[in-house]
């Protein structure tokens, strides 16, 4: 660091490391089940409040609020200290659930979520930096596994805890389950958890967080609603949004104490794990968004099965992070990614290679080699990001590898979906409307063969252009492997900045 600008306070952490792990699980686990468990209860609160036309913003409002606040959280996380800065996202998250149960209508309930995003936006990455925090790079790797395990569990049993809480309460039981759960959690952090800041002058960088925030918020505005915006809206909102962005970088670079330290993008590490979650970010939509249509549609196969193909990869991705941290300590980061990378190709391939007749195991195979890739990439870029900058930067670091994992699925799940939109409007008599009678079940049943199967055919043409694009990402992940040195692993720790 340059002696013109200090570095933050370093947070020395301390404390029961299992009990500290296991409340960083818990309340990654109340924001894991947040989108599924609220998903399963939106068609009962649309019959209370009403508001159909805003449904999409009830999960919008949240992701928006909760990507544009990460990078913020983890610089904030740097100078304060991690356990404060997660005691405040915990505490907004924990009230704005409490308010989301006591909506009156539609626009209050999008209000309170975006509240609960804000709070969640610290949740993730902070976390995240506390394990790097609490754990040597030989362990860290193991951990990080354990805590992505939750989301595994998150996607098992929300949906069952959702449809259980409205049949038997109400559905603003839906929000308030999040309560005992992360007052547990709080509990456990404060008696587990001891943390010493190095208590100096600051400066809060403002200008450059409300620059970030604007900017960043009307890009994945952008990204999120591209479908349902206008060529114009689109082109001039996400000018707009590049331009607040570019003034932004411009002013951190001139700042003494910047929100975003631009000089975290000289080392190639810090770029390489930021572009490899991009790709990550945008292959996993390319999955989760487009396979259960193939599988469901296509293969005439259910949506319980469509569920294991997804729960395949899903269970693979901590699997996969796990295995990481024994590769990895054995051989180096470059070569853990690498490994993980032609896992993914693989993987893709295999999509690429789904045909209508294709087995369950076949497909399933396919999904569950693409998340042990996903696992191996990402683990092994987060703890080599995490243990190449400096501590004072680790918070920053970390939530920069998680926000650019956002941008991707946005991104993914934007051109993704317009490219099959597109293809089925030109290929497909009818476009959308046909589709949406195609994904409805029992559709099979009711048009003769010599009418379904050209439906079919062009409707797995467009799927399949998706997961070859997933293909052509996954090469690039491989390539984005070279950005880490050789020989570089957790038992070589990096260079300090």
């Amino acid at each position: 660091m340059d002696s013109e600008h200090p570095a933050p306070p370093i947070p020395a952490v301390t404390g029961s490391r299992r009990w500290a792990i296991a409340s960083v699980m818990a309340t990654m686990f109340m924001i894991a089940i947040e989108g599924t468990i609220v998903a399963t209860a939106m068609p009962t609160i649309v019959g209370d409040l009403g508001g159909f036309d805003l449904f999409s913003w009830v999960f919008t409002g949240y992701l928006l609020t909760q990507a544009v606040t990460i990078p913020i959280y983890g610089r904030l996380a740097d100078l304060f200290g991690r356990k404060r800065v997660l005691f405040f996202g915990m505490g907004v998250f924990l009230a704005a659930s409490l308010l989301c149960g006591l909506a009156w209508g539609m626009v209050p309930l999008i209000v309170f979520r975006m509240i609960q995003g804000v709070g969640a936006g610290a949740i993730m990455p902070v976390g995240m930096t506390l394990v790097a925090d609490l754990y040597p790079p030989a362990e860290r790797a193991r951990i990080q596994a354990y805590v992505s395990s939750v989301w595994i569990i998150a996607a098992i049993i929300a949906p069952v805890i959702g449809a259980f809480l409205i049949a038997h309460t109400g559905w603003a039981m839906v929000f308030w389950v999040n309560l005992p759960l992360g007052l547990i959690a709080w509990v456990m952090l404060a008696v587990s958890l001891h943390e010493r800041v190095v208590r100096h002058a600051r400066r809060i960088d403002y200008l450059g967080s409300i620059l970030m925030v604007i900017g960043s918020g009307a890009l994945m505005f952008v990204l999120v609603e591209a479908s349902k915006l206008s060529l114009a809206t689109v082109i001039v909102t996400g000018g707009c949004a590049v331009s607040i962005i570019l003034v932004m970088l411009l002013y951190e670079f001139q700042t003494r104490e910047p929100m975003l330290p631009l000089g975290l993008w000289r080392d190639p590490v810090v770029v390489g794990g930021n572009l490899v979650n991009l790709l990550l970010g945008a292959m996993l939509m390319g999955v989760t968004a487009f396979l259960p249509p193939y599988v469901q549609t296509v293969m005439g196969r259910t949506a319980l099965t469509a569920g294991f193909m997804l729960t395949a990869m899903s269970a693979s991705w901590p699997t996969g992070s796990a295995i990481a941290g024994q590769i990895m300590q054995r051989t180096s980061y470059r070569s853990t990614a690498i490994g993980g990378g032609l896992l993914l190709v693989l993987g893709n391939a295999l999509m690429v290679a789904i045909a209508p007749e294709s087995s369950v195991m076949f497909v399933a195979t396919a999904a569950l080699i693409g998340g042990l890739g996903m696992g191996l990439a990402n683990n092994s870029f987060l703890v080599a990001v995490q243990s190449t900058v400096a501590a004072e930067d680790r918070g920053v670091a970390t939530s920069s590898v998680v926000f650019m994992r956002m941008v991707g699925q946005s991104i993914g799940t934007a051109v993704f979906g317009g490219i099959v939109n597109q293809q089925v409007a030109s290929r497909i008599p009818g476009g959308g409307d046909i589709v949406d009678r195609m994904l409805a079940p029992g559709f099979r049943q009711t048009l003769p063969l010599d009418r379904l199967m050209p439906l079919l055919h062009e409707f797995a043409a467009a799927l399949h252009n998706v997961f070859l694009i997933d293909l052509v990402l996954a090469m690039a992940l491989v390539a984005c492997c070279a950005l880490l040195p050789p020989g570089l692993s957790p038992v070589r720790p990096a260079r300090r900045r």
